[in-house]
């Protein structure tokens, strides 16, 4: 048993946490002392439950995101009933230690911090190896009934800050990805963190800033990373995602990453006893020159992936939200990307941003699609498509996230949301509650029918106004938009292609 456990709740079990391997690795003297258990959302509590108890871990680091948040509050709730009521069998409580971006601007008051010794506010890596040191060379006594941020007053600014690290100095942890990780999930990796933007939905916008610009740009150093990359590629990792969220913004070194993964590419084609490699990154549409436009032009097909966030094409509300806007720019790029390369391109829209309404929303969205893609939905009369399109369309309902400046624009537009996780909006000036409803049910019915191949598209022309009425009558038949059988879908839009043409 190990002193140190680390812990989270990943959204699928594909999905492993390269957060939790970075904080082992920089533990120092302490890392063979710790160990990572992790979980997935769909798990029974029960089961995580024992692992933790049975660990009698003298720390519990527990990283928590948007999407974890309330599991990880019911997880510790449970937890906290399971020590006090079984001292004996499982040891005395941890100390507890919360950490990850959702903790890190949420409100003292929040009901998750009742069950936390500390919080660290921001990247942790340096963070948590300090506390873990002060605690085993130490001790400390826990404050009861509330935060404690620091128990040696020189680490008080520590804990209380966002922190941020000096990421060269930072140990990598990909040689902590097991066996098994790199057999069948997806293998998270970074070249640089930060992000020079200012969108103020993001927590980027609150984190330090230099020079009037957002969170600055730290990259790793190129030639360690890349032999890390090499090094995970000769154990068969198959799919490499880059946390990176402005992956093309020093274009010589994305070209250098690329390069690199374009070689792999090549030689892994003549391993007949591993998979083909695919790369997925996140860029900046505004900025492609025609450098790397050359070199994505030479991935094969079903090798590169592309997330592109245009959020809105409406440009008084990007200039609104700190935004940078230059949609003919943009637009223009998704074309090339279409027309000109083999990746799978990921487009994403929000909805609900302050002055966007639905129809300024609609227009952004067909503009959108037209240059992805520029057709219409089939007759339901078809079969369902055997293959998953090469542009997708995800949209997304603004997300209030705890201390991010959108929140300055609540007043000004009557902008309502959920206060728990994901914060969502559900009301503003210029979008009505039931609308923004049926932008979540036209959301969740398009990943299932178009970005899932349900159904296709042809014929050219603007797509959303007759998508949603699709899906307003979708949502009337089944009464939900989860839990439905792909088939029964597809067989009700078959009877509704089938009213509409004998009603005509």
């Amino acid at each position: 048993m190990k002193e140190i456990v680390l812990t989270t709740i990943n959204a699928k079990w594909i999905h492993p946490s390269l957060a939790l391997r970075l904080l082992k690795a920089n533990l120092g003297s302490l890392e063979e002392k710790c160990e990572i258990i992790e979980f997935n959302l769909r798990q029974p509590l029960a089961e995580k439950i024992e692992p933790l108890t049975a660990a009698r871990p003298r720390i519990l680091g527990i990283s928590v995101s948007i999407w974890n948040h309330l599991a990880t509050l019911e997880l510790l709730e449970e937890l906290e009933k399971t020590w006090a009521a079984n001292s004996e069998l499982y040891g005395t409580k941890p100390v507890i230690v919360l950490g990850g971006p959702e903790v890190t601007c949420l409100p003292e008051d929040a009901n998750i911090f009742r069950f936390a010794d500390y919080v660290i506010r921001g990247e942790g890596e340096t963070a948590f190896r300090l506390l873990c040191e002060n605690i085993f060379e130490e001790g400390a006594q826990r404050l009861s009934g509330g935060i404690r941020r620091a128990f040696e007053k020189s680490l008080r600014t520590l804990f209380s800050d966002i922190m941020q690290n000096d990421v060269k100095n930072l140990k990598a942890a990909y040689h902590l990805y097991t066996d098994e990780d790199i057999a069948k999930k997806l293998i998270y990796v970074e070249a640089s963190r930060g992000c020079p933007f200012n969108c103020e939905f993001c927590l980027s916008a609150v984190k330090p800033k230099t020079e009037g610009q957002g969170d600055v740009v730290r990259e790793f150093p190129l030639e360690p990373f890349l032999a890390e990359m090499d090094a995970l590629v000769l154990r068969g990792a198959k799919t490499f995602k880059f946390l990176d969220r402005t992956f093309n913004i020093n274009i010589d070194r994305a070209i250098s990453i690329i390069n690199f993964f374009l070689k792999k590419i090549e030689e892994r084609k003549t391993r007949a006893d591993l998979p083909p490699l695919t790369v997925h990154f996140e860029m900046v549409p505004s900025i492609f020159p025609p450098e790397l436009r050359e070199v994505l032009t030479r991935f094969p097909p079903g090798s590169l992936r592309l997330e592109i966030g245009i959020q809105t094409l409406n440009a008084e509300v990007s200039a609104r939200i700190g935004r940078p806007s230059k949609p003919e720019k943009e637009l223009e790029t998704l074309r090339f990307l279409r027309e000109k390369t083999n990746a799978v391109i990921h487009a994403d829209l929000i909805a609900g941003l302050p002055g966007e309404d639905l129809a300024s929303f609609g227009r952004g969205f067909d503009r959108l699609w037209l240059a992805l893609n520029g057709a219409t939905l089939q007759s339901a009369e078809k079969t369902p498509a055997k293959n998953a399109p090469r542009a997708e369309i995800q949209l997304g309902i603004l997300k209030f996230l705890p201390g991010a400046p959108i929140s300055r624009h609540i007043e000004a537009f009557k902008m309502r949301y959920n206060p728990l996780p994901p914060y969502e909006i559900e009301e503003t000036s210029s979008i009505s509650a039931p609308d923004l409803l049926r932008i979540k049910n036209f959301a969740r019915f398009w990943e299932l029918i178009i970005n899932r191949s349900l159904a296709g598209f042809a014929e050219t022309g603007p797509v959303f106004d007759k998508f949603m009425a699709l899906s307003d009558k979708l949502y009337a038949h089944f009464g939900r938009n989860w839990g439905i059988d792909k088939m029964d879908i597809f067989a009700q839009m078959r009877y509704i292609s089938y009213m509409e043409v004998h009603h005509e």
